[in-house]
């Protein structure tokens, strides 16, 4: 591998259950909220996300356990990654979204779960058999001596639960200090280190630059983990992986179950549509369409982008194409006719 590109498609070998399903782009993204006990310089979250109480089902504020089903079911998730912020800041909402996937999905759904705490063991048995797999998050400074932390004694506790338990943490320069740590866990994911709206001023006080003008991705995140990236247990998460692969392949999964008859699938699983400006009620659409091929609104009509194509000649009003992610997602891309 060339030390200046990041790997594109993980040995499977090395994948936690839990990584398995997001490859196939199967598992619902649940971000419990943006409160966190603890303020990581390298932490990527948003502006929108970081130090707000918020939850975020995928790409969609949500406020109940009911809005989070809807949109499991709308990818067909077969299981879900809790994140946040810190999912243990508010513990009985973890346990209540987490039993209503449960019991919506069956034990079978796959749960797992970030954490930046070191739990006790009365909040361990809390969440056995509502989480499948555990990921600690302990800080970098604790690294080299972490079976005299607390993190150690909560490791041992989750996998006396009968968890599978691993260890999450971005591509830090003294990353090689986990290694002696591999044996009491059943694995550890690095990470790329990735640029964000908040970090970026830790990112450039401490000499940090981008890897590339399309990439999040840190210069030096694959140089700092390439000694640990070969060993067993060891899974490396590149930035292009989880944005080429993971996400692709769960809009994907989404767009095949939401996308209506005129939205084209992209190979990104994104959609295109047209939109027609206009009194979208009672205008009449040149041509004789089915009605499957559009769809009404008090200030548009939506139809196929092909279809637009061939009416834009004979229709008064803006009209315009639009790339999206599916299911009500955010906009890529909008292009006049």
């Amino acid at each position: 591998m060339d030390d200046n590109t990041s790997e594109d498609l993980p040995p499977h070998s090395r994948l936690s259950a839990g990584c398995k399903l997001c490859y196939e782009g199967a598992k619902l993204v649940l971000f419990l909220t943006g409160l966190c006990h603890r303020d990581c310089w390298y932490c990527p979250l948003s502006q929108e996300r970081k130090n707000r109480d918020v939850i975020y089902a995928n790409e969609h504020l949500i406020s109940s356990p009911e809005e989070m089903i809807r949109v499991a079911q709308r990818m067909s998730a077969l299981g879900t990654g809790i994140t946040g912020g810190e999912p243990f800041f508010f513990p009985d909402r973890l346990i209540e979204y987490a039993k209503a996937l449960k019991k919506e999905f069956g034990p079978e759904h796959h749960i797992h779960l970030y954490t930046g705490m070191a739990p006790d063991k009365d909040i361990i048995r809390s969440i056995t058999g509502l989480v499948d797999e555990i990921r600690f998050h302990p800080p970098g400074d604790l690294w080299a001596n972490l079976k005299e932390t607390p993190f150690h004694q909560s490791i041992r506790f989750a996998k006396d639960a009968g968890l599978d338990v691993g260890i999450e943490v971005p591509s830090l320069p003294n990353i090689d200090d986990l290694k002696e740590y591999l044996q009491c866990i059943d694995f550890l994911n690095i990470n790329e280190l990735e640029w964000g709206d908040f970090n970026a001023d830790e990112m450039r006080s401490r000499g940090y630059l981008l890897r590339g003008d399309i990439s999040n991705a840190v210069q030096g995140g694959w140089e700092s983990a390439k000694n640990m990236a070969d060993l067993p247990k060891v899974h490396w998460c590149s930035s292009d992986f989880k944005d080429r692969v993971q996400l692709r392949m769960r809009l994907r999964r989404i767009a095949a179950n939401t996308a209506r008859e005129f939205d084209e699938i992209t190979d990104d699983g994104t959609i295109i549509y047209g939109v027609w400006e206009c009194d979208g009620k009672h205008v009449s659409i040149p041509g004789d369409l089915d009605d499957d091929l559009f769809e009404r609104f008090e200030d548009r009509i939506e139809t196929g982008w092909w279809i637009l194509e061939e009416i834009a000649d004979k229709i008064t009003g803006s009209a315009y194409f639009v790339e999206r992610y599916p299911d009500g997602g955010i906009i890529i891309e909008v292009t006049p006719v």
